[in-house]
């Protein structure tokens, strides 16, 4: 692969192929809790506990998910991880009750979290290291197009209610998912080709990649002020009686991601990437303030390309820096712990969010919601910024002196 070539065919294969398995993630998101509750009769709670048991699954198997990546490679635990995540899927035809189909849902989390983690690492071993945040960006552009036609296509599918309908196509897309990763060569940065992997156990260093992070805590935040959108803007344009707009939001949203993420990656690779933080976060908290204070669908989709473009900026440089900053053989683990404080931030901020709008109302919520974003430009500062300057200054002075 040429030093400045991203665009190879397994760069390509792997895009599809979590291209598929995120629209399985968007479709079942909508359309589950409506399966549960229509098809297995569900309350409310359980129809809940569909998405709670799918994240819980993903965030207890994140850290191992990366160190199995970087032990095993990266090829191998996709396969495992997506072979599983097509299991799940065949699984749910047999479950006819509330407590096997939650069991399912659990082992779908956890071979989802397996699946990303590892097919988001073959994706960073194809990128070469002067493209790194524009590579990342393409990549992650296949989640947000997913992200745009899978909820819709959820709905659709559960339209006329046929379980058999929905099941059968969730199986097809999972099936190829699988089926793309298949003629990928494996790009093997597993420490066991590592002259020091006979000394290498399995540890808490092992899971997590410690220079990952600091620049994870921040996706934590992005995570935890973005977890309010997903589940509250459709109740919200309801309340002020704008109903209609709620999907559109999510079209525009995801439309300002996908039109500026080649020019992010672009800017994130000739630049450095603060350029892309402060804008990026200010973006973002001001349009959750403004969401916070629309009365109008006009406002409303003001502040969704407001965000969208922030968002668009912030995921896909916060995941490229982490394995930036990491050994190339530990893309794994880094990997692993991005997501694992991305899943955890998104868990956290729906409880917390969710109980301030019942104390309060949507409104409060997103601008609360919109502070917390804002407030992450101070601990970006703190914890990377000024690190990575102090690093900067310390190398410089140090080949002064050898000079």
């Amino acid at each position: 692969m040429s030093e400045g070539k991203i665009w190879t065919k397994n760069f390509v294969i792997v895009c599809l192929s979590s291209f598929f398995m995120f629209l399985t993630f968007y479709v079942t998101a909508t359309a589950f809790p409506l399966y549960v509750g229509d098809h297995l009769s569900g309350n409310v709670q359980q129809m809940g506990l569909v998405i709670t048991i799918y994240v819980v699954g993903g965030v207890l198997i994140r850290p191992f998910s990366g160190f199995w990546v970087d032990r095993f490679g990266n090829k191998k635990m996709a396969l495992i991880g997506l072979g599983i995540f097509l299991l799940a899927c065949i699984c749910y035809f047999g479950a006819s009750g509330i407590a096997l189909f939650l069991v399912i849902r659990f082992l779908h989390g956890m071979s989802y979290a397996v699946a990303s983690t590892a097919t988001s690492t073959i994706a960073a071993s194809l990128i070469p290291n002067t493209r790194k945040g524009e590579g990342m960006g393409y990549y992650s552009m296949f989640m947000s197009i997913a992200m745009v036609i899978g909820p819709a296509f959820g709905l659709l599918l559960w339209q006329d209610k046929n379980g058999m309908l929905l099941l059968s196509v969730i199986t097809v897309i999972a099936f190829l998912s699988l089926l793309f990763v298949l003629p990928i060569k494996d790009q093997d940065t597993s420490i066991k080709s590592k002259p020091t992997a006979a000394k290498s156990s399995f540890s808490l260093r092992e899971i997590f990649e410690l220079k990952a992070l600091p620049i994870s805590i921040v996706g934590f935040v992005l995570a935890f002020s973005y977890s309010p959108i997903a589940g509250f803007i459709a109740p919200f344009a309801n309340e002020i009686h704008q109903s209609k707009v709620a999907s559109t939001f999510f079209i525009v949203f995801a439309v300002m991601i996908v039109v500026f993420r080649p020019l992010v990656g672009k800017i994130f690779d000739k630049f450095n990437e603060h350029v892309l933080f402060y804008p990026g976060f200010i973006l973002f908290g001001l349009g959750l303030l403004l969401l916070s204070q629309s009365h109008t669908g006009s406002m409303v989709l003001l502040s969704g390309a407001f965000m969208g473009i922030g968002y668009g900026a912030l995921f896909p440089c916060i995941q490229a820096l982490a394995m930036k900053l990491s050994p190339m053989h530990r893309t794994g683990a880094a990997n692993g712990t991005f997501f694992l404080l991305f899943d955890l931030g998104y868990g956290a901020g729906s409880y917390v969010m969710g109980l301030i709008s019942s104390h309060s109302n949507y409104r409060t919520m997103f601008a609360a919601a919109g502070i917390v974003a804002l407030a992450a430009i101070i601990l970006y500062y703190f914890i990377h910024h000024k690190r990575q300057s102090a690093v900067k200054t310390i190398r410089k002075t140090a080949s002064e002196a050898v000079e």
